[in-house]
């Protein structure tokens, strides 16, 4: 389970934030491409990965029977996905045929998982966008998965948005996107970015006060660095 003082970290951060800290440590294609989120007024999603691998569908062997299946993957994983966790769909980034609907994502939300993330399209778009659940989809699909998709194998490696996704990387979504953080560098990532937080917000007290970028941002002026350790002291102070 992740630590409740890192998860705090991560649920106040910004995706921009931390993809400039991944990039410091020369990860540099951690964004999830091309998906966003159905209700942009939640808080963020912060969770580990559970992922589920699509392939394209062999007619003989997807059709609309195998749902029976009670080991079907995709519905396997809907019972098993951890709590805290976050669903991650590898739909080839392909949104023709959902990768799952608002049933499915109801499920997941009563089990108390963190969202759910695919580089395809959810249907039942317009039912989704009302639940307290955090989702990241491609666009609206109404057609089933089952039309283009095949689900074949659940918390393994996957490929979403054109990032890698391991079980168990930290999957953080905010009003913009969605990022991938490798599990041995989470504490780390959250340090970092605490610390930026930090910094940023005092850069916008002084740009707001009317302070030229010179020298504030990025920190390069000396008096700038002595202004915002006294600035940090003094929030530090005040809490």
């Amino acid at each position: 389970m992740l630590n409740q003082k890192i998860k705090n970290i991560f649920l106040k951060s910004s995706v921009a934030s931390i993809s400039t800290a991944l990039f410091k440590r020369g990860l540099r294609n951690q964004f999830i491409q091309g998906v966003t989120p159905l209700n942009p007024n939640l808080p963020n999603m912060v969770g580990y990965a559970f992922t589920v691998r699509y392939i394209p569908a062999r007619e003989d062997l997807n059709t609309i029977d195998v749902f029976k299946d009670p080991e079907h993957p995709q519905r396997v994983a809907i019972e098993k996905c951890p709590q805290d966790h976050v669903l991650v769909f590898d739909s080839r980034k392909d949104a023709r045929a959902a990768s799952a609907g608002a049933i499915l994502l109801t499920r997941l939300m009563v089990r108390g998982c963190a969202g759910v993330v695919t580089d395809g399209g959810f249907r039942d778009s317009s039912e989704i966008k009302i639940l307290d659940f955090p989702a990241y989809h491609h666009r609206p699909s109404s057609p089933t998965n089952l039309t283009l998709h095949q689900a074949v194998d659940i918390n393994v490696p996957i490929g979403c948005g054109d990032v890698a996704v391991w079980p168990n990387d930290l999957i953080v979504g905010d009003q913009e996107g969605v990022i991938v953080i490798p599990r041995k560098i989470v504490e780390e990532i959250s340090k970092e970015i605490k610390s930026m937080t930090d910094y940023e917000d005092y850069v916008m007290d002084q740009v707001k006060s009317g302070s030229t970028i010179k020298g504030l941002y990025p920190l390069t002026d000396k008096k700038q660095q002595i202004k915002f350790d006294n600035w940090l002291k003094t929030k530090l102070n005040s809490k």
